[in-house]
This record gives C-alpha cells, structure tokens and sequence, in this order.
C-alpha cells in the first residue's frame, strides 16, 4: 500500500549546515548597485527577498576582502576588511542583520594559504631578512648556480619560486606570484588567522568556506616533486609533477583542529573546505569529528584535475556508493559547479540539466548549489580582449570567467545586473534566460528548483534520510532515501520501462523534471522519458 509522503512533528537532530542548500555568490557578479559594473554588497542584500524565496539555507560569499585583486579576492590584503568595490563594514552588517531575519545562514570565503603581497604581513617580511614577521612567509635561498631552491610548481604556470632582489632570496607561492604563501609551521601565522577568524564570527558569521585547505603545509626537506608519468601534452603545466610534498602533508590535520577549534568557542558554525583529492583521501579531512564539518566533495565535477566527470548512470552510482560508504560518520556533501568549474548545464548537456539538478537536491548530504544555475545559466561568451582570469594564460583559454558571469535577472540592460558597462559580459542568451522570465513560467527551470527545495525541505527522508542504491538498468541511477522516498533518474535519451515492484507495488509522484501533475503510479511497469528524474514516496 502506498504511505504518504512523511511528515516531520520531530526533527532529527541535525545542525543548520547539514539540513540546508548552501548557495554559492560569486559578489563581483551577482548584483551591482554602485553602478561600477562590479557587484557588491548592497547588490546582494537588495536580493536577499529572491535569495530567501528560492528555499536555500545559507549562502556562501566569496571573498569581500581588501585586495589589489590580482586574483579577484583571493589575493587577500586584511583579513578583517572589506574591499571598498563591495561596500562597507555598514553595508556588511545590513546584509548580515537582513539574511539572518530571513532565516539565512551566512559563510564567507576564508583564504588562509597565501596572502596579497601587498598584505602588511608580506611587506614588512619582504622589508628585510631580520624582519619579525620574515617567518611569517616562505624564504629560501638559491641554488649555488642562483636557481629556485627546489623544483616546485605553481598552480597558475611556471616555478613557485620568486625572486626577491632587494633581500636576494626567493619566496614560494602556490598561485601567482602577487599571492605568497603563509608559513604555517610559524605558531604567530597561524594565530593572526584564527583572530581574523574570530573577528568574522564574533560579528555573527555562521561558518567558512576554506580556500585549498589541503595546501597548508609543505615538506620540511623542501625536496624535488618527482615527474607524473601520466602528464600528457595539453594538460595544465602543474601537472608535469607529482605534488607530493606540497599537498597531504600530515601537519596539515593538526592546523585544521586548531581551526575547528576556533570554530568549537562559537557553537553550531562551521567550516567547509577546499581539497581535490581523491575520496579515500578526502574523508580523511575530517579527522575524528574534529577537522572540517565538510570536506568538499567535488567528485560530481572532478575525474581528476584535468578531466570531468562523465554523465553515466552506472559512473555516477559507483561514484556516490563508494563515497556515501567512506564517509562514516562524517556527513555527505555535493556540487555541481562552482566559481572555478564550468557551468553544469554546459557541461552535462541541456537535457540533463534538470535530473542533474533534481540529483544534487535529493542525494544524502548537503548540496551546495552555484547562483544562476537554478535559472539554467550556461558558460558564458568571452571574446579574448575581455578576458580577465589570469589563469587563462596558461590553460589557453578563457579560463574561469565563462562560469562567472553577471547574473541574469531580466532581459533589459545589462540582464538587470548594472547600470553600467558589467566587468565581465552579459552572456548572449540573457533575454530568454533570467530571473523575471522564468518567475512567470509555472514551467521554467527557476520554478523547478522552488518546487525541488520546497520537497526537499518538507521530507525529513530528503534531508538527512539514510541511502541506498537500487541496480536496474544501465541508463538508470535509482535509489531509495529514508523511510519512503525513491528516486529515479534516466540518464539516457530512450523512454525506458522498469520493473520495481520489489521496492513497492506503488508510489505517488511527488515531482518530475517534466513537471507533470502528482499522481499515482504502477511500479511493476513505471514509465520514464528521456533524461527525465522522478521523486515518489512509496
């Protein structure tokens, strides 16, 4: 006999970040409201009424820090301020005050692996070899013939080693030059982080999203990266070598208890963090419930750094098997695109955007969810004189400005973005694609995600449900969450026709990526069209 779709008198006890889509704002594009073509804080709050009608939890902000943005925010100059392009201490707080009386959460990027060079910390280090705070940053000498002290890479091209003329020594950086890295084994670093940390949560922030947690520290022998005998011509020049001493070093646990730490005096915040490694390494982030809430998982994006994963049925069950078993104790988490990757409907195709979405929403775990992927944003159009990633140097291409372009909000001027010329160009399909058009479509992608969140955030099964996969076809990812919800998936462009009596005789659709009327259903012989994803309670 068919149950009902479960109600939810008692909450299982779960903290905020595990039972809410976290919502991803790229600040620099989301909305302007200074007219400089630059989004900015008084653009986000403005949108805090959309943002709280699209059922998310939290949203997470990319760097609103001071900097000279060599790396737009990631190059941080003080990490207790804001960067006058986005505002003010008083336009933060108004945000902050706003989001929480909406019931969002707030997470702000933290970038504790490098800084600015024009950081105070790197230019008092960079004064002089007897400086206190020449510690506080990574100098070696040079080679007898003047070379770099070791043959480590930099993510953006070329050595990771920079030479200093005025102190004749050289600095190591993980990512451009302008951004040095920090010296994590000197107690006084990793202090001044975590007060800034304190000065962010003291002012109410929920939790961080941490920038490549997994770099913190390097090998204190500072030897030579061996050569990757699977590099292949193409692939990004830092892949040329195994990093093997410059990423998982064993330290790095330590600092991030020390982190957590911090976190622990606040109460029910939290930290997310960047790591690309594979999964049986990536869960080990969380240590013993006491590293990070989350280990980001990017596996849903990520083969490896230089390949996607592929949109197949059986690839992605395997993916999310092996993954949903390794995690233990440690809560799940997905994405599917972010500020670095590619736009998912790009990526996955546009048919399968929406069972893509429908999955990330209905898996175990939290999802994090990039903005204007629920209005179906595509990788944008960036003609090479308007390219401004520095990273597009060495990949040869756009690098990431295609996924980082202005939201789209309605088909006037500048999608609705700025009043002035946007800082990245409006993609070209922004008269049909935007917020406004699609409010009015019952149909349209926005109205599915609404429709998605309000399901999810209704069914306890949907939110923290346990998970278990069902094997039936090849062109099928189906599986079952908690007590009474199955989902079904056709990652395949034939209508298919399962037999999953065994699950249950019946079930009433709850929602379809065709977004077809509830009704009830005949699981002995349940009907699926093409790249379509269907939610049943049974």
């Amino acid at each position: 006999m068919t149950q009902p779709l479960e109600q939810t008198p008692q909450r299982q006890k779960t903290l905020w970040w595990q039972r809410g889509i976290i919502y991803q704002i790229y600040p620099r594009s989301f909305q302007d409201s200074s007219g400089d073509g630059v989004g900015d804080l008084e653009g986000i709050r403005s949108r805090l009424p959309y943002l709280a009608s699209l059922g998310i939890g939290a949203i997470w902000i990319s760097p609103i820090y001071p900097s000279p943005m060599a790396d737009f925010g990631y190059d941080v100059a003080d990490y207790s301020g804001i960067e006058p392009m986005f505002g003010t201490f008083q336009d933060f707080d108004k945000l902050l005050a706003e989001a929480h009386a909406l019931g969002l959460k707030v997470v702000l990027d933290l970038v504790p692996n490098h800084s600015s060079e024009m950081n105070a910390w790197f230019l008092e280090s960079r004064s002089s070899r007897d400086n206190p705070k020449r510690d506080w940053y990574i100098w070696k000498d040079a080679t007898p013939d003047g070379g770099p002290p070791n043959n480590w890479l930099a993510w953006f091209g070329g050595s990771g080693w920079e030479w200093d003329e005025k102190t004749g020594q050289y600095y190591f950086h993980q990512f451009l030059k302008e951004q040095p890295d920090l010296n994590w084994r000197n107690p006084e670093v990793r202090g001044a982080i975590f007060e800034a940390m304190r000065f962010w949560l003291n002012k109410g922030v929920d939790g961080f999203r941490v920038d490549v947690i997994w770099l913190l520290a390097k090998d204190e022998l500072w030897r030579d990266e061996p050569p990757n005998p699977d590099y292949a011509k193409g692939q990004i020049s830092f892949n040329k070598l195994l990093h093997i001493h410059t990423q998982n070093q064993p330290d790095t646990h330590e600092y991030i208890r020390q982190m957590r730490a911090v976190l622990e005096e606040y109460g029910e915040r939290m930290m997310v963090g960047e790591i690309f490694t594979p999964l049986e390494t990536l869960v080990s982030y969380y240590g013993a419930g006491d590293e990070c809430h989350m280990p980001f998982n990017f596996s849903l994006i990520l083969k490896t750094l230089d390949s996607y994963t592929e949109w197949n049925a059986r690839v992605i069950r395997d993916l999310v098997d092996r993954y949903d078993a390794l995690c233990g104790a440690g809560w799940p988490n997905y994405v599917l695109g972010n500020h670095d990757q590619p736009r998912f409907k790009s990526r996955f195709g546009f048919e399968n955007a929406r069972a893509a979405t429908l999955m990330l929403l209905t898996l175990r775990g939290t999802p994090t969810f990039y903005y204007g992927d629920e209005i179906g944003m595509v990788n944008g159009v960036i003609p090479r004189e308007r390219i401004q990633d520095p990273f597009a140097g060495d990949v040869e291409s756009a690098g990431r400005d295609p996924e980082r372009t202005p939201m789209q909000w309605d088909g006037g001027q500048n999608a609705g973005f700025s009043s002035a010329e946007p800082w990245l160009p409006i993609n070209p399909d922004f008269q049909t694609v935007n917020v406004a058009a699609q409010e009015a479509d019952p149909h349209s992608d926005l109205n599915f995600f609404r429709a998605l969140t309000q399901l999810r955030n209704s069914s306890e099964a949907l939110m923290v449900g346990a998970y278990r996969s069902l094997e039936r076809h090849p062109d099928v990812f189906a599986y079952l969450r908690g007590k009474g919800i199955l989902v079904v998936l056709n990652f395949g462009g034939e209508t298919l026709e399962l037999d999953l009596s065994s699950v249950a005789e019946k079930a009433n659709l709850l929602l379809s990526t065709r977004m077809v009327e509830p009704r009830a259903l005949d699981l002995k012989a349940l009907r699926l069209e093409p790249h379509e994803g269907l939610v049943l309670s049974i």
